[in-house]
């Protein structure tokens, strides 16, 4: 005997289809790191040992966020050969993020 009922999974699916959107953006940029890595490369393109020194994160951790953020399209790496160096700067995806942030930070003001 089959049954008319919805599995449980789709129903909470179905409840939940208009924040996954929101779930999915959090989840991509979600990161504390993430995020302040973002911000910073909105001032402008930096060298990995400018971000380390401005962010504060080891260079495990920009390393790690600094890979996860280029292969989620929102930053670039472009290498120079002289002298040898790795700059970073906001992919044209990130750069849409700036109001976001922007709303944020007031929404943050706001009610924080």
């Amino acid at each position: 005997m089959a049954s008319t009922q919805e599995p449980a999974e789709d129903a909470v699916a179905q409840k939940n289809e208009g924040v996954c959107p929101v779930v999915e953006a959090v989840d991509e940029i979600g990161s504390q790191w993430r995020l302040i890595v973002l911000h910073d490369l909105a001032e402008s393109e930096k060298r990995f040992n400018q971000l380390k020194r401005s962010t504060g994160a080891s260079s495990r951790t920009l390393s790690r966020v600094l890979d996860d953020l280029e292969e989620a399209e929102l930053v670039n790496r472009r290498v120079e050969d002289k002298p040898i160096a790795t700059y970073y700067s906001l992919t044209e995806k990130g750069q849409a993020l700036q109001p976001v942030f922007s709303e944020l930070e007031e929404w943050s003001t706001n009610w924080s």
